[in-house]
């Protein structure tokens, strides 16, 4: 087994493989490490000068600081950013969408009215406001003491802090996640628990919101109602009565929708995990399935490359405005564009913001993109997705789960046990994780870094690992009972 992985012919840096010591000699290399270098950590292949443009993926990860000889760790300490401000783009032709030409495999799910497919059986309880999110909770609770639900369901509460004290953006923001789980296919039951005097009343926030199926939903004022508890658990045992006659059936995966997402990443995440997602998501939208990639900021050093798959000039312009909003965004705020990656990101290896957006967007395959969406959007086109949020973890899964996806693949190197109302399946990027934290993680993705499989030979395992999820088995998350929403907030609170 080799002890380093040079991605990329032209790469200037390879990656170590596991912990190795300074005076290993790298067989193939023709050079003897200068001093210790860290799993997926980097050292330079080849003698870089200061100023020169460091290579990794086969694209620039940075601007060396220092003379770097052949061997010498290369990080933070020798290695900055080659990213400026707002940046001009280029848009060259079409990308065609590809399809694959086979029957599409089917999986059992549970069919809406109207036609859309949930992969779960839940009932979710949304607070309209964060006042009352013990009492959400409380009757959640009370929901399965008392064995309201079906065998298999599971009552979860909504809980978060806004609803009140909010004004514009962020209070329609707040609206529109919530809006978005109120119809969501997961749910086959939702009750709505309102306070009554916040921003958030039931009369805003049925504005604009279209229900599929009103027999699956049910509005409860706490002000109004003498014993709030007993009536939410009457209004709840309704619901769970109408949940009790639903049935999977099989349908195509062309209807299922999936979110990408890391969080922890490492030096391993560009190369096990992130590109079989990548594997993944071609094989999916290649049968008319739909994947999301959101997390913004880890779009910058690596957005022209998704600009390139654009369907179409309009889904450029989209994602070219979907990327300098964001950048914006920061600058409005007196913040610099890229201060990323993270402390854990750092240790794990990755040094720019560059060398971690070129990792991040291997989720997103090799798909034509085919939509661009806005935060609270749901997704309407089938394929490849793009999604405007932050790279907040659980920011940008409770995006993806209001944008309509059933599940979120999330590939880790560090860990997480973060989950949110959907499916969030964990994808360990190296075995030690995957060997450490059995209970977080869903799928290793390790072996690929030792040589012991490769992306295309693990592909059709984990598809029929997604599959099996979106029929049924429970995630990590899930067993755990790690189920949370965050709605993103950028304006006032009063």
């Amino acid at each position: 087994m080799s002890l380093v992985l040079k991605i990329h012919p032209d790469d200037s840096v390879a990656v170590a493989l596991e912990p190795l010591a300074g005076g290993t000699a790298i067989d193939g290399f023709g050079l003897t490490l200068a001093g210790d270098i860290g799993q997926g950590h980097k050292f330079a292949v080849k003698p870089i000068a200061a100023g020169d443009k460091v290579i990794k993926y086969g694209s620039v990860i940075g601007i060396a600081t220092a003379d770097i000889a052949a061997g010498e760790h290369v990080h933070t300490q020798n290695l900055k950013t080659a990213l400026g401000g707002v940046l001009d783009y280029h848009f060259g032709t079409p990308a065609p969408v590809a399809r694959v030409d086979a029957s599409v495999p089917t999986f059992p799910a549970f069919v809406r009215k109207g036609g859309d497919i949930g992969i779960r059986n839940d009932l979710w309880i949304v607070p309209l406001v964060g006042c009352i999110n013990g009492l959400a909770q409380r009757i959640a609770t009370e929901v399965e003491k008392r064995g309201l639900l079906p065998d298999g369901a599971r009552a979860l509460a909504l809980t978060h802090p806004y609803g009140c004290s909010q004004l514009g953006g962020d209070l329609a923001n707040t609206r529109g996640i919530l809006q978005n789980f109120v119809t969501h296919p997961n749910a086959g039951g939702v009750l709505v628990l309102g306070l009554g005097c916040e921003n958030n009343t039931k009369a805003y926030f049925q504005e604009g919101l279209t229900l599929p199926d009103p027999d699956r939903v049910r509005f409860l004022t706490t002000q109004e109602a003498g014993d709030e508890v007993e009536a939410a658990l009457a209004a709840c045992a309704e619901l769970a009565r109408t949940m009790a006659s639903d049935r999977r059936e099989e349908v195509g995966i062309d209807r299922l929708r999936v979110g990408l997402k890391c969080g922890g990443s490492d030096g391993f995440s560009g190369i096990t995990a992130n590109p079989l997602l990548g594997a993944f998501s071609d094989w999916l939208t290649g049968f008319g399935g739909t994947t999301v990639l959101t997390e913004v900021p880890e779009m910058f050093g690596a957005e022209q490359l998704l600009m390139d798959r654009a369907e179409s000039r309009e889904v450029f312009d989209k994602t070219v405005a979907l990327i300098n909003d964001f950048k914006q965004y920061y600058l409005d705020n007196k913040q610099p564009i890229y201060e990323n990656p993270s402390p854990g990101n750092k240790a794990g290896g990755i040094s720019t913001l560059e060398e971690k957006s070129l990792g991040c967007t291997q989720k997103a395959g090799l798909s034509t993109v085919r939509d661009v969406l806005k935060y609270t959007d749901r997704v309407v086109k089938p394929g490849l997705n793009l999604l405007s949020a932050p790279g907040n973890d659980g920011v940008a899964v409770t995006a993806l789960a209001a944008s309509g996806c059933h599940i979120v693949l999330f590939t880790t190197g560090r860990g997480t046990p973060l989950g949110g109302i959907v499916p969030t399946a964990k994808i360990a990027t190296n075995s030690t994780l995957a060997a450490n934290k059995p209970h977080w993680i869903d799928f290793n993705a390790g072996p690929i870094a030792t040589g012991e499989t490769t992306v295309t030979g693990m592909t059709a395992d984990f598809a029929r690992f997604v599959l099996d999820v979106a029929s049924g088995k429970p995630t990590r998350n899930e067993i755990n009972g790690i189920a949370e929403i965050v709605i993103f907030k950028s304006g006032v609170t009063l």
